[in-house]
């Protein structure tokens, strides 16, 4: 899975406006960005009556909706959805997960703070950076509000740089910690297979499936 690093701050700092500006950055620099939103409202993306909702209503587990455009998923859950939830069905072809909010959550977090709309934020586990429209006493990381660059920076050579060579494994929908020696060993595995098919030239990325 991508790194993923969590934007968050009190209502009003300015976490989508900074957002907006990084994304960009990233983008400009060829890096292929996803996000995630938490909301405390309910995501509401289909609508009674309509084809989808006749297909959930009879049972389908998850629908898509497809333009010319874009595509729209919708699944019901029973629970609230975990960040790693919703990254796994954003699939592998990200270089970079961020999301706003979610600041309980287990990532790398980046706090947006504005001194108008009073202290910063407390308690907050895996804290690594603060973008500040003020100086602070911490011994956090701090960025200015006004300078996405040097936020940008940070992200790619901690977040981005560091997955140059990606493996993820999951079981039974548990993404696996692996170390350098099963890694390795699952990666050459996989290459070889690959490299062993008829029509294969070149193997950029793999994606397998199995259940039983």
């Amino acid at each position: 899975m991508a790194s993923i690093i969590s934007f968050i701050g009190k209502s009003n700092s300015g976490k989508t406006t900074l957002l907006e500006k990084v994304i960009g950055e990233l983008t400009s620099r060829k890096y292929r960005v996803a996000t995630i939103k938490h909301t405390a409202e309910e995501a509401t993306l289909d609508t009674p009556g309509k084809d989808t909702w006749r297909h959930l209503r009879a049972g389908s587990k998850a629908t898509a909706i497809g333009s010319d455009k874009r595509i729209v998923l919708i699944k019901p859950v029973k629970k609230k959805s975990t960040v790693e939830e919703m990254a796994r069905l954003l699939g592998e072809d990200y270089d970079i997960i961020i999301t706003e909010g979610f600041k309980q959550g287990p990532y790398p977090k980046i706090e947006v703070h504005r001194k108008e709309i009073g202290s910063p934020l407390t308690d907050i586990k895996n804290l690594v950076a603060i973008a500040t429209d003020e100086s602070l006493d911490t011994d956090v990381r701090q960025f200015s509000i006004n300078d996405p660059v040097s936020i940008t920076n940070f992200i790619e050579e901690e977040y981005i740089k560091s997955q140059n060579e990606r493996v993820s494994f999951y079981v039974n929908d548990e993404l696996m910690t692996l170390s350098v020696f099963p890694r390795q060993i699952i990666t050459n595995l996989l290459l070889a297979a690959a490299n062993s098919l008829k029509g294969v030239k070149s193997v950029r990325n793999l994606k397998i499936f199995y259940r039983k």
